[in-house]
């Protein structure tokens, strides 16, 4: 069976993508086989390709952090899924394709009446952002956080969780992405023209229960002024290498064993463990399917165009998630 895929070949812009034709050949014993139904384009994919990440594939491979699907086949062994069934997965690598085989054990089921497109940034950026809030900081209503970087595709999931669940959100982006910020009920801090610190301080005497950075290690000392005694930072996303990985992560550690009253805690997406996150997805597929939650959707492109669509991300001007679709 044929079918089309993206590899980079190089490390760099998107330039160094190529769409190519390959054969699926034999399926594996435990694996299943997918057509790829959608496909969110996120920040990883970017700088996979570009090489800003300290663990990266071999040249060549292909991009793609997850996928929803629809099983075509499955190998000797399994018995969970069948031929039809709706399902996702977290990839790191691969989804970028027409098609694509998985480990049975590692698969989803995704309801089949919630659109393919917008439970697709579930899988990562709304994952993210869920278990920072409800399972590394706890979050009560009531509290207050703030979200470094807050009108990216994972600081918006932040946003929007954060006012479902009655948490007092306060977002660090750019002025021109105030409103945006704000339309998720959240108060923006203009990092270009506030000094944040002082800002919040002012808003928050006492400090915030929570801050979510992902952006750098940069944040990490500024973070810590505004949180309130017993509070929490959550440090997520990697580092842009393997030196700034290993400076990193002796900054955390010496955070996480001090005495202190204020805590630190490194969060990665399978460092909780397979159930907690498929547990985790079944609760968003559910609130999708209530339209408690809805992710924005700025841009829809057929899988070929993955190329269009990284130049898209890379550009910033988009509001929303761009979604790879199966071209039917």
């Amino acid at each position: 069976m044929a079918y089309g895929k993206w590899l980079v070949t190089a490390r760099g812009g998107p330039e160094h993508m190529v769409w190519t034709k390959c054969d699926a050949g034999p399926l594996q014993p435990g694996m299943a086989r997918m057509r790829v139904l959608a496909v969110a384009v996120c920040a990883d994919d970017i700088s996979v390709r570009r090489g800003n990440r300290p663990v990266l594939p071999k040249l060549p491979f292909t991009p793609g952090y997850s996928f929803i699907g629809a099983v075509e086949a499955v190998g000797d062994g399994v018995v969970d899924i069948k031929a039809g069934d709706r399902v996702a997965a977290l990839t790191n690598f691969g989804a970028y394709a027409e098609r694509i085989d998985w480990r049975a054990d590692e698969l989803v089921a995704v309801p089949d009446d919630v659109d393919p497109a917008e439970a697709a940034p579930l899988i990562l950026d709304w994952l993210v952002a869920y278990q920072c809030l409800h399972r590394e900081a706890r979050l009560e209503r009531g509290d207050t956080a703030l979200v470094i970087g807050a009108s990216g595709g994972v600081g918006r999931a932040f946003l929007a969780l954060g006012q479902l669940g009655g948490v007092k959100m306060y977002g660090l982006c750019s002025g021109a992405k105030s409103g945006l910020v704000a339309s998720f009920g959240a108060v923006p801090i203009d990092y270009q023209r506030q000094a944040f610190v002082s800002e919040l301080r002012r808003m928050e005497p006492q400090g915030v229960d929570a801050v979510f950075n992902g952006m750098a290690g940069g944040y990490l000392g500024r973070g810590l002024k505004v949180l309130k005694p017993g509070g929490v930072l959550v440090h997520y996303g990697a580092p842009e290498s393997m030196v700034a990985l290993l400076l990193l992560i002796p900054r955390l550690l010496w955070r996480m064993v001090l005495p202190v009253r204020r805590k630190v805690r490194g969060y990665g997406t399978h460092r909780l463990g397979f159930d907690r996150m498929k547990d985790d997805w079944l609760h968003l597929f559910n609130l999708l399917r209530q339209g408690e939650i809805r992710p924005v959707i700025a841009e829809r492109l057929p899988i070929a165009e993955a190329k269009r669509a990284n130049e898209l991300f890379e550009l910033g001007t988009t509001v929303g998630h761009i979604i790879l679709v199966a071209d039917d």
